[in-house]
């Protein structure tokens, strides 16, 4: 698309600053992922060997990543304006540097990028068999392999398409097979994206895509485990907390009640045991007031283990 300098200039200052947030973000991940490999293996925390794991693929997409965003610096307008880093390079070189582009970033670069995170969700599913090295080596050669095809298609366009453009087919639109397009004025060689490495990387990133889907299907159901997994770590655990908040205050109340009840209770009630037949008590110095507490306690009956403490209010009247 046809852009102004300054608007082009301004994503390339932002492009600048993005990947220099990753690759930030990238060395700290890497320094983090060897620190908690110490103390797994330091400190004999076993149980967590597993999640460790992968780590040389865990390195090895931070890598791609990093390769990808430093090819995405590269291939900027930005840096061979006049007085930039890369001034002085002639517009042949400027046009193999777009080329290397397309080869590195789009032919290698983001297939294995694709590829290896494929690979790290895939081991999310394994029980066994992401724990050693072996696992780690083998992954880092499937991902290798199953580029190769992807950027033999890419060297195919950029090497041989104007050499067959030119020699078995003029006709063919160049945006087809151009890498860049120059500048003689400024002496400057734009990057473009050729229309068939477009397609090629289109159709990979569509099959990876489908795959990616299925794969996240597979892990929703077997390790998420979705019928469970909103209620289970959600909504059950609110229920119950909210449950048990409700249980305690309703106890703190009934004990408070039971505390009074036990208060009143003991200040009109003293113990007194069991004797045989029964024994009534009146006090006297309150016989002439309002009224007289009687209090009759029987023994336990042989016959029916029944005993009965009677509390009997006398009312002058």
């Amino acid at each position: 698309m046809p852009q102004s300098r300054l608007v082009a200039d301004a994503l390339g200052v932002v492009t600048i600053c993005l990947v220099a947030v990753l690759v930030v973000l990238g060395l700290f991940c890497i320094i983090y992922s060897f620190y908690f490999r110490s103390r797994i293996l330091g400190q004999g925390f076993s149980q967590l060997s597993y999640f460790s794991g992968p780590w040389i693929i865990r390195i090895t997409y931070i890598f791609f990543a990093v390769w990808w965003g430093v090819g995405e610096i590269i291939r900027l307008n930005l840096l061979r304006h006049h007085g930039r880093v890369l001034d002085g390079l002639t517009l042949e070189w400027q046009e193999k540097v777009c080329k290397g582009y397309i080869i590195s970033n789009l032919g290698f670069a983001e297939p294995c990028l694709f590829l290896t995170l494929i690979f790290l969700l895939r081991a999310s599913l394994q029980r066994s068999g992401t724990l050693g090295r072996k696992w780690n080596v083998k992954t880092a050669g499937f991902v290798l392999v199953y580029c190769i095809p992807l950027f033999i298609l890419q060297l195919v366009v950029i090497l041989i398409g104007p050499k067959y453009k030119e020699d078995h087919n003029p006709k063919l639109r160049s945006y087809f097979i151009r890498a860049a397009s120059s500048d003689a004025n400024h002496d400057i060689a734009f990057c473009t994206y050729p229309l068939f490495s477009t397609i090629f990387l289109g159709v990979f990133a569509t099959i990876v895509t489908i795959y990616l889907f299925w794969l996240g299907r597979r892990i929703l159901h077997l390790v998420i485990n979705k019928g469970v997994g909103m209620c289970m770590l959600v909504y059950l655990p609110i229920a119950d907390s909210l449950s048990l908040r409700s249980l305690q205050i309703d106890t703190e109340a009934r004990r408070k009640g039971a505390g009074n009840e036990c208060n009143d209770t003991s200040s009109l009630i003293a113990y007194q045991s069991p004797v045989e037949g029964s024994l009534v008590s009146r006090n006297s110095s309150a016989s002439g007031k309002r009224g007289s507490i009687s209090f009759r306690a029987t023994e336990k009956d042989e016959t029916s283990g029944a005993a009965f403490v009677e509390l009997s209010l006398f009312n002058p009247s």
